[in-house]
């Protein structure tokens, strides 16, 4: 059984979170998010989890060589048919429960919907357009984005997510498994949030540069790094995972097509990543305890030695 020294989990994370906020750095010297190379610093920001992965195999070698592959659930894909339907869970799931956390919000009144006109969409595209221009009627426009959210997902943000999960649910959930699944799922989300500190701070995603904005981030990556993490253990393979990150970041904006136009949305309550998300990934995760999911954790084509092989703690 293949056991990841602390010392090699501690390097993880700490040149994943130190390289982030390198990357960083020209935006916190100059301008912040209004800085122009903003748009390139961010995707390439995704990428330090697997640099750091990277540099870690080759450095400290926590895992044989022959064994890397199957260690952080890029290769085999066996068997498919497993492999592959978590595959389309994970670019359609997101979502789903992106939709029914829009419906929790609505249900706590934290944003008031317009269904019928889509006023607030509505409105937001004639701002987006040049004076004069009129605008596609916005229904048409929310089917457009709707149906190419699967494809995005499996494609462009498919890659960028793939940066991050090789260190998220490749490197660092398996590295914790030893401890038992609920520590490995829990400290991987919060290490995944935490990770996000040099753009949150700047505010990025919910507007506020203080330590509020961590927190609520790093309490998103949780409620969604515990789904993530039962992809990742449940296929025992990386690719579920992938495809679900980017789903989620396709779909992360959902809320913006159905709310009505005078009012506002705050992501604090309302997004995703905010409140009414931790509700909707809270229900889903007790739904699959309910069902036993948890504790299906198989092998990745019957590989001897990796750490989704740790035997199991009672009560997981």
């Amino acid at each position: 059984m293949i056991r990841i020294r602390p010392a090699a989990t501690v390097a993880f994370i700490l040149l994943a979170c130190g390289s982030a906020w390198l990357v960083a750095l020209p935006l916190w010297l100059d301008g912040g998010l209004a800085n122009p190379l903003a748009g390139i610093l961010i995707p390439v920001m995704m990428f330090t989890p697997a640099l750091a992965v990277l540099i870690v195999m080759l450095v400290l070698r926590p895992v044989p060589r022959g064994d890397r592959l199957r260690f952080l659930g890029i290769w085999p894909l066996r068997p498919a048919k497993r492999v592959v339907w978590m595959m389309v869970l994970g670019l359609f799931a997101p979502i789903v429960v992106i939709a029914v956390s829009v419906a929790v919000a609505a249900l706590f009144g934290w944003v008031r919907l317009d269904l019928v006109g889509f006023s607030g969409f509505a409105e937001q595209l004639a701002a987006s357009l040049p004076a004069g221009v009129p605008a596609p009627p916005a229904t048409a426009v929310i089917l457009a984005q709707l149906l190419a959210i699967p494809f995005a997902a499996a494609t462009i943000n498919a890659l960028l997510a793939f940066g991050e999960e090789l260190g998220w649910r490749g490197f660092l959930v398996p590295a914790l498994r030893q401890y038992g699944t609920w520590p490995a799922l829990l400290i991987s989300g919060g290490v995944w949030g935490l990770w996000h500190s040099p753009l949150i701070l700047l505010g990025y995603n919910f507007g506020v540069t203080d330590i509020t904005g961590v927190l609520l981030m790093t309490a998103g990556c949780i409620a969604w790094g515990v789904l993530l993490g039962w992809l990742r253990l449940r296929s025992a393979s990386l690719w579920p995972a992938v495809f679900a990150h980017g789903a989620m970041n396709a779909a992360g904006g959902m809320i913006l097509w159905f709310y009505a136009a005078g009012t506002s949305v705050d992501p604090a309550l309302a997004g995703m990543l905010g409140v009414a998300g931790w509700i909707t990934c809270a229900l889903v995760v007790v739904v699959l305890m309910l069902t036993g999911q948890f504790r299906k954790q198989p092998e990745l084509d019957g590989a001897v030695g990796r750490m989704l092989s740790a035997p199991r703690q009672r009560g997981e």
